[in-house]
C-alpha cells in the first residue's frame, strides 16, 4: 500500500518488489532492485528517507524519518524481521538483524553489522566494519559498546543522550513529560488523517 503524505507520494523504482501488505508513506524514495517484504513499514514524518540499491527490507521492519531526522540506507543493506530505523544513515553493505534498534541521528558506517535485538542508541557513531554483538548497545561518540547487564552505565548514558529533548524538544525534569510528549506526538502523526492511498 503506498500513501501520500503532506503533498509527497513514494517513487519506486520499476525493479524494485514491493509486498501488498507494506506500507509506503510520504516522501519515499526506493531504489532499484529492493525487495520490502510482508507487514514492513516505510513512513516518512516531515523528512525523506531514501532506500539505495538492493535493499532488502524484511518482515514488520520499521524505518521512519522525522522532520529533524532523515533517513538514508545505503546499497546491498538487509534490514531484518522487525527492526527498526528512526531517523538514522545508514552506508552501504550493513546487515541489521532481527530486532534491532537504531534510533534518531545515528550513523552506522559501511559493511558493519548490529546483531539480533542489539540497539544503536541516539546519535551514535558507529565506524566501518563495526560489529554490535547480540542483545549489547552501542552508544555515542567516540563509541563505546555495553553489554545489557551494563544497566547502569546504559543508563546514565541515556540521561547524557537527552532523548526527550532531541526527538521531541521536551525537558525530561518537565513533571508532566510524558502528557506533553503524548500530546505533542499526537498532533503530529495526526497529521496522517489527509493521507491519501495513491496504488
Amino acid at each position: 500500500m503506498q500513501f501520500e503524505h503532506q503533498d509527497s507520494q513514494p517513487r519506486i523504482h520499476p525493479s524494485a518488489v514491493i509486498a501488498e501488505t507494506a506500507v509506503i508513506s510520504g516522501d519515499v524514495t526506493i531504489g532499484p532492485d529492493c525487495q520490502v517484504l510482508h507487514g514492513a513499514i516505510i513512513t516518512s514524518e516531515g523528512g525523506p528517507i531514501t532506500l539505495g540499491d538492493q535493499v532488502i527490507v524484511m518482515e514488520n521492519a520499521v524505518i521512519r524519518a522525522t522532520a529533524t531526522n532523515p533517513v538514508h540506507i545505503g546499497d546491498h543493506v538487509l534490514v531484518g524481521p522487525m527492526a527498526s530505523v528512526s531517523g538514522a544513515t545508514i552506508a552501504d553493505e550493513v546487515f541489521l538483524a532481527t530486532g534491532t534498534r537504531v534510533f534518531n541521528g545515528a550513523r552506522i558506517g559501511e559493511r558493519s553489522e548490529v546483531r539480533i535485538n542489539a540497539v544503536v542508541h541516539l546519535r551514535t557513531e558507529l565506524p566501518a566494519e563495526t560489529v554490535v554483538p547480540i542483545g549489547w548497545v552501542a552508544i555515542g561518540v567516540p563509541l563505546r559498546l555495553l553489554p545489557p547487564e551494563a544497566h547502569d552505565e546504559i543508563a546514565a548514558s541515556q540521561r547524557e543522550l537527552d532523548f526527550p529533548g532531541y526527538v521531541f524538544g521536551l525537558d525530561r525534569s518537565t513533571p508532566d513529560l510524558m502528557v506533553q510528549l503524548t500530546e505533542r506526538y499526537g498532533r503530529s502523526l495526526a497529521r496522517h488523517v489527509e493521507d491519501r492511498r495513491v496504488d
